[in-house]
């Protein structure tokens, strides 16, 4: 199982130096990969009465694909995941062009998660329809596939249509990968037809377990191999008492988890370097 860091994107602020030690300090102590969340606008739940989103316009959020450009030139092998960004609300082609230069500018280190997201306010904003995301996003999995391999792309969809077209330069990887985001039965039946791996939401129990023993169904179903799908956990630091932290990664471990984040937000840290800290803890202690 691969163990990597999620970007504390609301916590770290947005001094560039900051950003740079947090990602070379976290690749120094063996990390093996970045995950970042990915919001383009917070709504200001002010002049929005019963708002249930977890995040309004007073979380800071930096734009992955910007973001891993800098890092890219920062490190030297640490992957870097999105996980997720949410598709449906932004260009296909668009998005296909700036994973490409991400994935070129980090010699092909880019893993790209991707979902449909819960937060209308960012729809309305980019201008693009919050009703048919799920159904659009499978059809842009298939646009980004072909931009991503073929020099010059024909593509005649219900929602895309590009005449004689293609992306340059092409990304490293022909295709990067693609991790969908979640828990619905919908995405789990899209993650074992389309995607490359799948990010659950939640604690490693009887639920999540049910989850992963269906989308082996729906991966076979499909006409793939069942272990095709790689699943990224994620250990929240803030919310499991430090006493389960080893149990909680071994039980992900023993569930198949093929990739594991750990999530330092919530946690109560003061500072960018307190996130530094207890992830160097983290490894030295329980990660051995």
């Amino acid at each position: 199982m691969r163990i990597g860091v999620v970007f504390p994107q609301t916590e770290i602020g947005s001094d560039p130096v900051v950003l740079r030690d947090y990602a070379q300090a976290v690749e120094a102590m063996g990390y093996t990969h970045i995950l970042i969340y990915d919001h383009v606008v917070g709504a200001d739940i002010s002049k929005r009465p019963g708002w249930r989103g977890p995040y309004t316009h007073q979380h800071m959020f930096h734009e992955p694909f910007v973001l891993y450009g800098y890092f890219a030139a920062l490190t030297q092998h640490i992957e870097l995941v999105t996980g997720v960004i949410i598709l449906p609300q932004r260009q296909t082609a668009l998005v296909a062009k700036q994973a490409a230069e991400v994935d070129v500018l980090s010699g092909g280190r880019l893993r790209m998660g991707i979902g449909v997201g819960w937060n209308e306010v960012e729809y309305h904003v980019l201008n693009e329809d919050f009703t048919n995301r799920g159904a659009r996003s499978e059809e842009q999995i298939a646009v980004l596939r072909a931009l991503w391999t073929e020099p010059v792309v024909n593509f005649h969809g219900r929602w895309h249509q590009i005449d004689a077209a293609g992306l340059n330069p092409l990304p490293v990887q022909r295709p990067i990968p693609i991790w969908i985001g979640g828990s619905a039965e919908i995405a789990l039946r899209r993650c074992g037809k389309l995607g490359d791996g799948w990010f659950p939401q939640g604690s490693p129990d009887a639920k999540i377990q049910a989850m992963i023993e269906r989308l082996r169904t729906y991966t076979l179903d499909a006409g793939r191999p069942a272990d095709a799908v790689g699943i990224e956990a994620r250990l929240s630091v803030g919310q499991i008492p430090e006493s389960e932290w080893a149990n909680t990664v071994e039980v992900w471990r023993a569930l198949g988890a093929t990739h594991l984040g750990i999530n330092t937000m919530g946690a109560g840290l003061a500072s960018p370097q307190a996130h530094i800290d207890l992830l160097r803890r983290i490894k030295e202690q329980y990660l051995r």
